[in-house]
């Protein structure tokens, strides 16, 4: 490892600062935890330590690899050779965070055009430059529609078919706050969060399409959520989102989501994109950069951050957002493979997953102890009831080169032998034949 410093570098240091020598500058870590005792292996030299990297990596179950019928918030898509390529231009690669705008008009403009391929899907008036992924969106969702009742309106509603992962961040983010109350209903019906809403209820956040793949038309919820004075949110999955009704159309006053199925691999969980829209008077309100479009003193298109100071973002506790709270590069990939797509590509794929779930749904359907649970339309994701448990199902398909789908057991313990199946352009009519060629041999037994 190279080190800079000379000694008496280190030592002109330590004196300036008043230490003695480099161990006081941990004083503040109790004694007994400032140097366990970790039990790593020797030392390997990079021939060794490549071979034992890729022996690992070998062992996993990539979809690159096997056939992939996992979903479960997220999904793999095509992605065009256009995004990498684009993606990994040094420029982009190192960019600076881009609180300068005369040295970051190229990083700026790639936000702007992220803002606006987002409104313009989510049916939104304005959007802001991301965050870490669809959980912590989901999260801010609540925290805008806490500081916009100025904390009077103390109970959030979260759908029961709610991404569970989601449920836990906002848990997480309210946690602390003593008078918080996250509801969410044991009945999985619209039904349920409506009931659940009163007086106190600041912000109602439903998934569109649900956890389950169903896809629900909200008007009712929303509208009860209105009339109480409360605001309410969608985490949209935005493929769907270009074959379905755009949120904005059922009065969603936010709609966030995890934007990984936008040109961005399912990389065993990340680094992945949250996106963020809301309408125009709630902009003031929510966390994460907004990158506005000006002119210079000539006339010149620019771009800049606008609507908050840079110090908004790094007062501490008084901050609405991290410093680094959104996801340059993966909002980069995202705006490529929109610009790519175009609003009939979008559609097209969102139509290739919608129609090819359906015929999968219907011949596994079709099976002697299968049992499609989805009585409503669904998208690109549905429930199967398996006649025996689906951790069984799942190691007999991986024997045949197939990732199975998810047990609903580990979220929903009643939900018994129950498998979360997804189904993307990604994969064939020959692939989905042979995924219910192995369940019938389940079946059979």
């Amino acid at each position: 490892m190279f080190i800079p410093h000379t000694d008496v570098e280190r030592q002109e240091m330590l004196k300036a600062i008043g230490k003695k020598n480099t161990a006081e500058l941990f004083n503040a870590i109790p004694e007994a935890f400032r140097y366990p005792k970790l039990e790593l292996p020797d030392a390997l030299s990079e021939m060794a330590a490549l071979q034992q990297f890729s022996e690992w990596a070998e062992a996993n179950n990539a979809c690159n690899d096997m056939v992939c019928f996992l979903g479960a918030g997220a999904y793999n898509h095509y992605i065009p050779a256009a995004v990498d390529f684009l993606l990994q231009r040094g420029d982009f690669f190192t960019a600076y965070t881009p609180y300068q705008p005369e040295i970051s008009q190229g990083t700026l403009q790639a936000i702007f055009e992220f803002q606006t391929l987002v409104a313009n899907l989510t049916g939104m008036e304005a959007a802001n430059a991301s965050h870490y992924d669809g959980a912590t969106a989901a999260a801010e969702a609540c925290i805008s529609a806490f500081h916009h009742f100025k904390g009077k309106r103390p109970k959030f509603v979260l759908s029961p078919l709610l991404n569970p992962q989601y449920v836990d961040t906002v848990k997480t983010y309210f946690g602390l706050l003593v008078d918080a109350q996250v509801v969410v209903p044991d009945a999985h019906k619209p039904q349920a969060c409506i009931d659940a809403i009163d007086g106190q209820t600041a912000l109602v956040l439903v998934q569109y399409p649900d956890f389950l793949g169903n896809i629900h038309d909200w008007s009712a919820l929303v509208k009860s959520a209105h009339e109480s004075g409360a605001l309410v949110a969608f985490a949209a999955n935005p493929i769907a989102l270009g074959l379905l009704k755009a949120p904005a159309e059922f009065g969603a006053d936010f709609v966030v989501g995890e934007g990984q199925p936008l040109g961005i691999p399912m990389s065993f969980g990340g680094p992945y994109l949250g996106y963020f829209a809301t309408r125009k008077e709630f902009v003031r309100k929510i966390s994460g950069r907004i990158v506005g479009e000006t002119v210079d003193q000539t006339g010149r298109r620019g771009y800049v951050l606008t609507l908050t100071a840079r110090e908004q973002h790094i007062r501490r506790e008084k901050a609405t957002s991290n410093i680094c709270s959104n996801q340059a590069l993966m909002a980069l990939a995202a705006t490529i493979y929109m610009s790519l797509r175009g609003k009939n590509g979008l559609r097209k794929v969102a139509e290739l997953c919608y129609q090819k779930a359906h015929y999968a749904a219907a011949e596994i359907g079709k099976l002697k102890g299968f049992r499609l649970v989805n009585t409503q339309p669904f998208f690109h994701e549905f429930v199967i009831e398996c006649p025996i448990s689906v951790a069984d199902i799942n190691e007999h398909l991986l024997e045949h080169g197939i990732i199975g789908g998810y047990d609903l057991e580990e979220t929903y313990p009643h939900m018994r032998n129950s498998m979360l199946l997804a189904v993307t352009e990604m994969n064939s009519k020959d692939e989905i034949d042979a995924l219910v060629e192995v369940l019938a041999e389940v079946a059979n037994g």
